[in-house]
């Protein structure tokens, strides 16, 4: 299997959540994860024209966090999946995990195994032939376990972003096909840069991250234009009967010629962001162009931000010596390109809010698609700090959480792992 994965580490150069637009085993037994030792944490990067973002409060019982003090691996939880590109729990008691594969099912894992019948099959209207493009996540809603409600993002056989909503039917493993109802469609003019990521927020509104429209560089501005839905997180209220509502307190609902649906702009390809509910962050992973890969962290209720992008690349001017950088929220954690570190596309990862190992709790975890590098985010009373904690022998498509808050993670050749670890003198 090893052997296996390292073939396509090296076959495979291309993300779903491309970051070059030019082109149940015990602990011990998991060999899968490379220790980094002495990784020293890097210091937060700063915007020298904005104000700092302020650092969640820890927990009541956290301890000092030390990510570096610990030694990673992954426990093989199942396999044998197709390009899954989500996984996320259903929030309803039922334990159950549900894998999203990029070519439009949706499987269900219960008790580490999955169920002979997929929970959806979306594979006739999704259109997966780039390498972006298929069915990127699935979202539960609030109230799930009352109301039946999930939506799915993905792309159709034209190429263009679909988000839709279906009902569970009588068998609570399956869905009911004849409840499709479609919410939002976005045109996309390149096949790569969809985003794709649906999230529930803690305001029980429904989070949309989108790409800036493909091709390299941003061609059409959308990160920094108003008026387009692409490059932004948007924040729409599906609790209507209209196909979806504006939240009324969305920053740009009385802008002249701006998306109601807004919530934040400046991104390129935000393919996976977390919400933390203890701390109130919300992190934002953003895939980078060919120098930078970057993590951008601010309050979940903070409306309007400019992450930057194609003004910026990370925490650089993008193809200037020089820019204004008035009002952009810069990142909290960058990593490069280059032969020391390592690196290509960012996976945005998970806080860790589980109990089975406490001495991560507060941390948020996330990896590098091309490398396999795994990297701890975490807040201090000086800031925030980021370290390279492990390298893993797998290609990282998603992050996602059981209902106890364990962090699992997806590898794209078809594995579904659970993150463990424990104390490097252990």
């Amino acid at each position: 299997m090893l052997q296996r994965r390292w073939f396509i580490l090296f076959g495979l150069l291309t993300l779903i959540a491309c970051g070059r637009a030019d082109a149940t085993q015990p602990l011990p037994v998991a060999p899968i994860v490379s220790p980094v030792p002495s990784a020293t944490p890097a210091p937060p990067t700063a915007a020298p024209t904005v104000p700092p973002i302020p650092a969640p409060e820890p927990p009541p019982t956290a301890i000092v966090i030390n990510p570096t003090a610990y030694t990673y691996a992954l426990e093989l939880v199942a396999d044998g999946f197709s390009r899954p590109t989500h996984l996320v729990n259903a929030g309803d008691g039922s334990g159950r995990l549900f894998v999203v594969e990029q070519e439009g099912r949706i499987w269900i894992l219960r008790d580490g195994q999955r169920l002979p019948e997929p929970f959806l099959d979306l594979r006739r209207q999704v259109g997966a032939r780039g390498n972006e493009q298929g069915l990127l996540s699935l979202a539960f809603h609030p109230q799930f376990a009352a109301n039946g409600r999930l939506f799915v993002n993905y792309t159709n056989t034209s190429g263009d972003t679909v988000v839709a909503e279906y009902r569970v039917s009588a068998d609570p493993n399956r869905v009911d096909l004849t409840s499709a109802r479609e919410i939002l469609q976005i045109e996309q003019p390149a096949a790569n840069h969809n985003g794709g990521l649906l999230l529930f927020g803690p305001d029980g509104y429904l989070y949309i991250g989108t790409g800036d429209g493909g091709s390299a560089g941003d061609p059409l501005n959308a990160g920094q234009r108003l008026d387009t839905l692409l490059g932004k997180l948007l924040r729409i209220d599906v609790d209507t009967d209209q196909p979806y509502a504006i939240p009324p307190d969305n920053p740009f609902v009385d802008t002249p010629g701006a998306r109601p649906e807004i919530w934040a702009y400046g991104l390129r390809n935000p393919w996976r962001f977390a919400f933390d509910e203890v701390s109130g962050m919300l992190f934002i992973a953003d895939v980078g162009q060919n120098a930078l890969e970057e993590v951008n962290v601010a309050p979940v209720d903070a409306a309007g931000l400019n992450y930057g992008w194609r003004v910026m690349e990370g925490d650089r001017c993008f193809r200037a010596a020089a820019c204004d950088q008035t009002d952009l929220v810069l990142p909290v954690a960058v990593y490069p390109h280059d032969n020391a570190i390592g690196g290509c596309s960012v996976t945005g990862g998970e806080v860790y809010r589980g109990s089975q190992q406490p001495g991560l709790t507060g941390l948020y975890f996330y990896a590098d698609f091309c490398s396999g590098n795994l990297w701890a985010l975490w807040s201090t009373a000086g800031g925030w700090q980021h370290a390279l904690v492990a390298r893993l022998n797998i290609q990282t498509t998603s992050f996602g959480r059981d209902e106890a808050g364990e962090i699992y993670l997806l590898d794209r050749a078809g594995g579904v792992y659970r993150l463990l670890a424990r104390p490097a003198s252990g």
